[in-house]
């Protein structure tokens, strides 16, 4: 029994072994599952090598901090908020410097700018003489190197000089990559009738922008030179590293330029663009921009220089044009106000309009239409603008019947639009 039914048991294994067998030869060969193929890997886009300009909001990346502004010059107080905006003085004047290239030091330098951001903070002086850093956009990059040239060169020859009486620059300047450049120094400034006055100074540039800080002192200067210009040059340096890789990410699109107006329609329906009035272009000869509007009147210029007015056939309309200085080349048009001799008034509706953005538009309509700009004061002239400028050195300037700063629904006057590339650099040496 145990024999019979241990072969039994054998024999269904040899079956069960066989049946195994036959049905293996009988399966399919299994197939290998395919590997997903990665995706080939774009390649990283190369580096942006364009001019480094600057424009709106990216010159807050030029800021410093209250921190940093209190850790590198004395007696600091309360420092305010970053704001869009900008004091000019323009007044011009004073003793003429020996050598001449040290009016450079005390000469206004946001003179010929197109944009700005600023900072300002209280000191251990007397109230009305606080510190300031302004962020400077210019029209291009040379307009900007031209300018900083001045200051590196001031800096080399102004450690003693005579402005009325004996006045000095002890200064520190250093460089960065990509032609970052800074200076920081004590400028002491005698008068030859006594008194003086003292300033710890500071500039820094790249690209199309100029950082200045300044900040009034007295007795002897308490600035440690060396660490002022190493952090303005550190943080231009970020500035510029940050600018590379946002438009190495997106690379900046030039803007399609408008085709020019129909002259014969009405001047109502003709626009601002960065391009032009209508079909008065810029950076055109002033004959060629007076034949573009076939029947309009022209008032030439009053002195040697001075603005072309073109007059709509029915005088419900005019241009203003301006020329590059000592040239015929039209650098800026101007419709409405314009802070001339013989200055037109017009009814808004009837003059060309910016965008939508017309005379006679609060100003709150042009910084919707054309935001991140800067609200401009002139303490000398009494005048006030909203200004607006492309990566490319193009100015749309808002002319205000007061200070938008501090009133937002001031008043639009006059529009106008200027190649700033065109402008001649102020040369202060």
């Amino acid at each position: 029994m145990s024999r019979t039914l241990s072969f039994g048991t054998g024999m269904i294994g040899v079956l069960a072994v066989g049946a195994v067998i036959a049905l293996s030869g009988c399966a399919p060969t299994p197939q290998s599952t395919p590997k997903p193929t990665a995706a080939p890997e774009s390649p990283a886009p190369a580096p942006y090598d364009g001019p480094i300009a600057f424009v709106g909001d990216e010159l807050d990346w030029f800021l410093l901090s209250a921190e940093e502004i209190a850790g590198v010059l004395p007696d600091v107080g309360e420092v305010g908020p970053a704001v869009p905006s900008l004091v000019q003085v323009s007044d011009g004047g004073g003793y003429e410097p020996v050598p001449a290239i040290c009016n450079a030091l005390y000469a206004e330098v946001s003179l010929g700018s197109i944009g700005a951001r600023s900072v300002t903070w209280t000191s251990a002086l007397a109230e009305g003489r606080d510190g300031w850093l302004n962020v400077l956009q210019f029209a291009d990059v040379e307009a900007a190197t031209a300018r900083m040239n001045q200051y590196v060169a001031a800096a080399e020859q102004c450690a003693e000089f005579q402005f009325g009486g004996p006045s000095s620059f002890a200064s520190s300047t250093v460089d960065g990559e990509g032609g970052v450049r800074a200076v920081a120094g004590s400028l002491i400034l005698t008068y030859p009738e006594g008194g003086g006055h003292s300033l710890y100074k500071g500039y820094a540039s790249v690209g199309n922008v100029i950082v200045e800080m300044w900040q009034p002192f007295t007795g002897d200067p308490e600035f440690d030179t060396d660490a002022a210009a190493a952090l303005l040059r550190d943080r231009v340096s970020e500035a510029r590293a940050k600018l590379v890789a946002e438009l190495t990410a997106d690379p900046p699109v030039p803007a399609e330029t408008a085709a020019p107006a129909d002259p014969a329609a009405s001047w109502s329906e003709w626009q601002i663009t960065t391009a032009g009035v209508g079909p008065v272009r810029l950076g055109v000869e002033l004959d060629e921009a007076i034949a573009s509007v076939p029947g309009a009147g022209v008032e030439e210029a009053g002195w040697p220089g001075g603005p072309t007015r073109l007059i709509s056939p029915d005088g419900s309309a005019s241009l203003l044009l301006r020329t590059q200085e000592g040239g015929t080349v039209v650098e800026s048009v101007s419709v409405g106000a314009a802070n001339v001799s013989g200055d037109r008034t017009h009814d808004g509706a009837a003059l060309p309009a910016a965008s939508g953005v017309k005379v006679g538009d609060p100003v709150s309509v042009a910084v919707s239409a054309f935001p991140e700009g800067t609200a401009l004061r002139v303490v000398s002239s009494g005048e006030y603008f909203y200004e607006w400028s492309t990566r490319e050195g193009v100015v749309l300037r808002f002319r205000l019947d007061r200070d938008s700063a501090h009133e937002s629904d001031a008043v639009i006057t006059g529009i106008t639009v200027e190649d700033a590339t065109l402008a001649k650099v102020p040369v202060f040496g």
